[in-house]
C-alpha cells in the first residue's frame, strides 16, 4: 500500500479492499478499531506529564498551586521554564502519538478522533480523579498531526494574540474557535468540522474563569519569571476547579 493512501485512510479500509466483501469479522474489526481510537487516545490523554513531574520532582502536586491548572502556564509560573518545558514536550508527544496511531488504523479520521479524545483525557484524566489541564498543546499537536495549513494559520493567530494581550488564555480560545471555520475553508466538511467544532467549545467551556478574569482585568498576562511555591488569590483557584 503506498505510503499516501495508508496516511489518508489507515489499514482498515485496505482491509475492506482486500476481501471485497463486508462480513461479521469486518463488523467487528471495524467496531474494534474504533474503540481502539477511542481509548488508547484517552489512556495516553490521562497521563499528565505536570502532575507527574510535580509530585516525583517535587514531591507536590501542581494543582494546588496558581490556578490549581495542571497544565504548561501554570507550571511555568509555579516551577519555572524547563519544567514548562518538558511539560510541553510531553503533551505535545503523547497527542502526537495518538493521532499516529489514530493515523494507522482509520487514516485521517482516526487521527481525528484519536486526537479528539487524547485532548478530552488531558483535560478529564482517570489516572487524576478526572481533574487535569486544559488541552491546549495536546490540541495543537492533534492539529499538526492533520493539517499542518490549519496550524500555521491558527499558531499565527495564537502568537499575534499573545503578544499583543500577554493573555495565553485569549489566543488559545479565539485560534481555538476559529479551528472549525479555517478547517472548513480548506474543504474539510462533516465529521472533522464536528469534531473541530467539539474541541472549540469545550476549551471555551475549561477557559471559561479565564474569559471572566480577562472581562474584569485580573487574567493573569504572559511572564516568564517562575513564582515557585506562590499561590494566586485561592479564588481564582476555585473558579478554574
Amino acid at each position: 500500500m503506498p505510503f499516501s493512501t495508508l496516511w489518508e485512510y489507515g489499514l482498515l479500509p485496505h482491509f475492506f479492499t482486500i476481501h471485497k466483501t463486508v462480513t461479521t469479522a469486518g463488523l467487528i474489526l471495524t467496531i474494534a478499531a474504533y474503540l481502539l481510537c477511542i481509548a488508547v487516545p484517552y489512556l495516553l490523554g490521562s497521563i499528565n506529564v505536570s502532575i507527574l513531574l510535580s509530585s516525583h520532582i517535587y514531591k507536590d502536586d501542581i494543582r494546588r498551586h496558581g490556578s490549581g491548572n495542571a497544565g504548561m502556564t501554570n507550571i511555568m509560573r509555579t516551577y519555572g521554564k524547563k519544567m514548562a518545558a518538558v511539560t510541553f514536550g510531553g503533551d505535545f508527544l503523547k497527542a502526537v502519538i495518538a493521532s499516529l496511531f489514530g493515523r494507522l488504523v482509520l487514516g485521517y479520521y482516526g487521527a481525528l478522533l484519536a486526537g479528539l479524545f487524547c485532548f478530552l483525557g488531558h483535560i478529564f484524566p482517570c489516572f487524576y480523579r478526572f481533574k487535569g489541564g486544559k488541552g491546549v498543546v495536546t490540541a495543537c499537536a492533534m492539529i499538526l498531526m492533520t493539517d499542518w495549513r490549519v496550524f500555521l494559520i491558527l499558531f499565527a493567530v495564537f502568537v499575534i494574540i499573545v503578544a499583543v494581550t500577554k493573555y495565553v488564555s485569549l489566543g488559545s480560545v479565539v485560534g481555538m474557535l476559529l479551528y472549525p471555520i479555517i478547517l472548513d475553508r480548506f474543504g474539510r466538511q462533516g465529521w472533522s468540522v464536528l469534531i473541530a467544532f467539539l474541541m472549540a467549545v469545550m476549551c471555551a467551556f475549561v477557559h471559561r474563569s479565564n474569559i471572566k478574569r480577562i472581562m474584569n482585568g485580573t487574567e493573569n498576562k504572559l511572564s516568564f519569571k517562575s513564582k515557585k511555591g506562590a499561590d494566586e488569590d485561592s479564588e481564582d483557584r476555585k473558579a478554574d476547579e
